[in-house]
């Protein structure tokens, strides 16, 4: 768990192939969707477009029919699920029979942050290959240094739509980590510092 533009995402990948099982984020369940121009891909794309999220049903549904797929059986990863409280109880109760959830691990970071981090995003059409303007640009700023694909930034991550995305995380997501917490499952990570600081700390609480 952790807000946009915590660098779950990074992170869950690098868990994922350490942990050698599989990982799903929302987002991509939604893109997914929004490509293929299912019925729950209209729906995804104008609450994301607007910063807010999917409705609890749609989003519970995508994830739950994911993790009942064979290849699961070995454990898997989420990312960013869940977001709201109907969503963890949803989750605990899916997994009640096989022991609950292991681990919940939460990168917090502070508001001013993460809004410098969003707002500075970029992405490869072609390959997903992430950029920042500041941090890490590109070498002409337009295309992708690995596949020559364009850049370009998620509507989702443009000024204005940033703010109100962290406001409604803030927001939906404080029961779900009080939730967790009173599990005793929860750990909380300092995501401020250095990614590679952040993977000693995530690499530790999963010990």
């Amino acid at each position: 768990m952790g807000p946009p533009g915590s660098g779950k995402g990074t992170q869950a990948n690098r868990i994922a192939d350490k942990l050698r099982v599989n990982l799903i984020a929302t987002g991509d369940l939604f893109r997914q969707h929004q490509k293929n121009e299912t019925e729950l891909g209209l729906v995804a794309r104008a609450y994301m477009e607007r910063g807010e999220y999917v409705p609890d049903d749609v989003t519970i549904n995508m994830v739950l029919n994911w993790i009942g797929l064979p290849e699961q059986t070995n454990g898997f990863l989420l990312d960013g699920f869940p977001r709201t409280l109907k969503q963890a109880q949803a989750l605990d109760k899916a997994l009640s029979g096989q022991g609950g959830v292991d681990r919940v691990l939460f990168i917090d970071v502070p508001q001013p942050e993460l809004i410098r981090r969003l707002e500075g995003r970029y992405i490869c059409r072609e390959c997903q290959t992430p950029y920042h303007s500041e941090s890490s640009p590109s070498r002409n700023s337009v295309s992708c240094d690995k596949c020559g694909g364009e850049l370009y930034q998620r509507e989702d991550d443009r000024p204005g739509v940033v703010s109100k995305r962290i406001n409604v995380y803030f927001k939906e997501t404080e029961p779900v980590v009080e939730h967790y917490r009173k599990k005793a499952n929860l750990v909380e990570i300092d995501g401020a510092v250095s990614i590679e600081d952040v993977a000693t700390k995530l690499d530790k609480a999963l010990l």
